[in-house]
């Protein structure tokens, strides 16, 4: 296995003989990082089989396109910033840059320029995080996730993690509500069938049924942001809803109906006029009935 180079060299002349261009390292990346008190930066070539990507990588998905798009410009242009690593017992661990080492390694490229530093396993759960973070890498569920950790890592409010990563109060409170969802929209987020903005107009349901029933209308139908949001209003303020039960039998009825919402992931009401009544269960495309059909069957 190759081993990294311990002789100095100026990054000028590896960038000569590699042709990989060093960018302005770490400080431009995150300025408000600080090395260890005594430490510099340590300028070298090393082997992309000797570095161990990063445990605390809050991004899930790295795009199979961008990546061939990067792998492209390495291969012309060489790679503009150098990967952040920490040195461990097998040699290195990558603190920042994944993106760049998967597409050097899909580029082809053996050795790719480091800076080594000295660096915490805390700092290097924040430094991956706000990378991520500032470079906009992160999809929204990623994110809320992201800034969630830094939250309870390192015990921050929402104001301090806003000021770590250059964002607003509100934008990251935004983010956060998110992670409110149910499961199965989060992995919709996550798998990008709809965006932060169908996110935000589901959030503005009252309740988690109806907050399912409109995504399932709105991957299904492909609806725009604003159509979303219109429909979430038609939802919220439907005309139709029973008028509330008196006393205990409200409250049985209502606590039959929420169970039923949830167990069919959909909007369900309970009329009922003495010991009679009927059940209704909303469907909004035939997708919904067709999985209503299917469940009622217990298929």
């Amino acid at each position: 296995m190759a081993k990294a180079k311990d002789t100095p060299q100026s990054v000028a002349a590896v960038a000569k003989r590699k042709k990989l261009v060093l960018g302005r390292g770490l400080d431009a990346l995150i300025p408000d990082f600080q090395p260890a008190a005594g430490s510099s930066p340590d300028y070298r070539v090393c082997a992309v089989d000797q570095i161990r990507p990063n445990p605390h990588q809050p991004r899930i998905r790295f795009a199979e396109e961008e990546l061939v798009e990067l792998a492209d410009s390495i291969r012309s242009q060489g790679i503009i910033q150098p990967l952040l690593v920490r040195r461990d017992e097998h040699g290195f661990e990558l603190v920042a840059g994944e993106r760049r080492l998967r597409a050097a390694r899909m580029a082809g490229l053996t050795e790719v320029p480091v800076v080594v530093r000295e660096v915490s396993d805390d700092q290097m759960l924040e430094i991956s995080i706000v990378e991520n973070i500032q470079r906009e890498n992160l999809n929204p569920m990623e994110e809320a996730e992201a800034y969630h950790r830094l939250m309870t890592a390192f015990d921050l409010t929402q104001d301090q993690v806003a000021a770590r990563v250059g964002k607003s109060r509100s934008a990251v409170a935004n983010i956060l509500r998110l992670r409110q969802l149910p499961e199965d929209i989060k992995a919709s987020i996550t798998g990008g069938e709809i965006a932060m903005g169908h996110a935000r107009a589901l959030l503005g349901a009252e309740n988690a049924a109806v907050q399912r029933a409109a995504w399932r209308k709105t991957v299904a139908e492909r609806l725009s942001v604003r159509q979303t949001e219109a429909l979430v209003k038609r939802l919220n303020a439907a005309k139709d809803r029973p008028a509330p039960l008196p006393n205990a039998a409200g409250s049985y009825f209502r606590g039959v109906s929420e169970d039923l919402s949830r167990h069919f992931g959909t909007k369900v009401e309970i009329r009922h006029r003495g010991e009679k009544g009927k059940v209704e269960i909303a469907f909004y495309s035939l997708d919904d009935l067709d999985q209503l059909l299917g469940r009622l069957k217990g298929r």
